[in-house]
């Protein structure tokens, strides 16, 4: 029997052992993309506002299908959909490649597509990911092996954009996108290496529609469970400002794409210190109050990063805002796999990746907008404040959420 405070309890399984290995090599090619494609398009076009229209790009299509996603990973066996989509990112990443060999040349319009491709592959492939780790493992190891993937991911968003920053410099774009076609091929050889994992049979036939609602309904009469995502879309989509870091790392701070590489990074070296710690001790209790004063704490580690003009002290911001933002994931994640049923595992993790899309991707054009208009370091500080609001909303309208604890959950399984 595993105990919340077995820190090893996921990795005793082998099928979880072949998908961290997934995950971390997809989670790499991530990182690779997150530092080229950026920085690619800021060269290419000078504009805030283009990488604005990056992150709508990315989102629409994921965004539009993530619900779809999630009905048929509650239908179909959802291994087979990772290794569908993880072969249509390898795709992409090659044509990423071919397509940068022209250089100054490169058409934006040309990189835009490719990621309207990648967006497609998430909106089916995403959903199918969040339910299938919880069919490999049982219930009493969700956040132990929760917390080992967001660890894994963690090393990657340090070392990747390092690396990634490092090579752009030297093989320039094409170079960083062959590579992560490797890794996505070695992310796609993972998963090939387990077994079949069909989900659970469903309990209704209903058609997709009224699936789709019946993962709508749940999520939204659940005060935690909404509460906890919407939380998260709302800090992330006016708070997030990591679509402007090339803009701070070319003209504010003047360290170029190594520096953006590291800048990138720092966020994901504060998320993983807090991910090993709660390996062993995880949050139990006041579990509600730990994502509070995680997402408050975010704001205010942008609004240190939006006014700093030193490299090491923009560093220190950004791997705060991590550390908050990890404690935010693994309460987040614990809530979605400890209070859904395994058969509508995929239709609220689509739901869930509705809001953290619109917050990631819809929070880049909200950022590029609105640093158009008002300037980087205004837009920065000003997210950071409207953060800081929204947690002071989320404290008066969703008590339920502010009064859950993990430990009754375990105590309930």
């Amino acid at each position: 029997m595993t105990t919340p405070q077995d820190s090893l309890a996921a990795l005793r399984y082998p099928n979880f052992r072949r998908l961290l290995t997934s995950s971390a090599s997809a989670s790499f090619a991530g990182q690779a993309f997150s530092v080229v494609i950026g920085y690619q398009v800021y060269q290419l076009t000078n504009s805030a506002l283009a990488l604005g229209v990056l992150g709508l790009c990315s989102a629409l299509p994921s965004l539009s299908l993530a619900l779809l996603g999630g009905h048929f990973a509650d239908r179909l066996d959802r291994r087979r959909i990772l290794l569908v989509t993880r072969g249509l990112l390898i795709v992409a990443a090659l044509l990423f490649a071919a397509l940068s060999l022209a250089g100054p040349s490169t058409p934006v319009a040309g990189l835009y597509l490719l990621v309207v491709m990648m967006g497609f592959a998430r909106g089916f492939g995403d959903p199918a990911s969040s339910a299938f780790e919880t069919r490999i493992v049982p219930q009493s190891v969700y956040v132990n092996a929760s917390a080992w993937l967001g660890t894994v991911g963690q090393v990657a968003g340090i070392a990747g954009p390092i690396l990634g920053g490092a090579l752009l410099a030297r093989l320039g774009p094409s170079g960083l996108y062959l590579i992560m076609a490797v890794l996505y091929g070695a992310s796609w050889l993972a998963l090939q290496r387990m077994p079949p994992v069909p989900p659970p049979a469903p309990r209704s036939h209903e058609g997709v529609r009224a699936s789709i609602e019946a993962g709508l309904r749940f999520v939204f009469k659940d005060q935690v469970l909404f509460g906890s995502m919407a939380l998260d879309l709302l800090a992330v989509l006016f708070g997030g400002a990591i679509s402007l870091l090339p803009i701070f790392a070319r003209d504010i701070l003047g360290v170029g794409p190594a520096g953006l590489g590291v800048l990138l990074a720092a966020p994901s070296v504060g998320a993983l210190l807090v991910m090993l710690w709660m390996t062993r001790r995880p949050p139990l209790r006041h579990t509600g109050w730990w994502l509070l004063v995680s997402v408050g704490g975010f704001g205010l580690s942008m609004m240190v990063f939006g006014v700093s003009r030193f490299f090491w002290l923009s560093l220190i911001a950004l791997a705060w805002s991590g550390i908050f933002d990890g404690i935010n994931m693994l309460v987040r994640r614990a809530i979605v796999r400890t209070r859904t049923p395994d058969e509508m595992r995929g239709r609220v993790g689509s739901v869930s990746l509705v809001f953290i899309g619109t917050s990631n991707e819809i929070g880049a054009l909200e950022s590029g907008v609105a640093s158009h208009f008002l300037g980087v370091v205004r837009a920065t500080v000003l997210g950071g404040l409207v953060t800081l609001g929204i947690v002071g909303f989320a404290t008066w309208r969703w008590r339920d959420l502010t009064r859950w604890e993990l430990r009754a959950e375990y105590e309930q399984s």
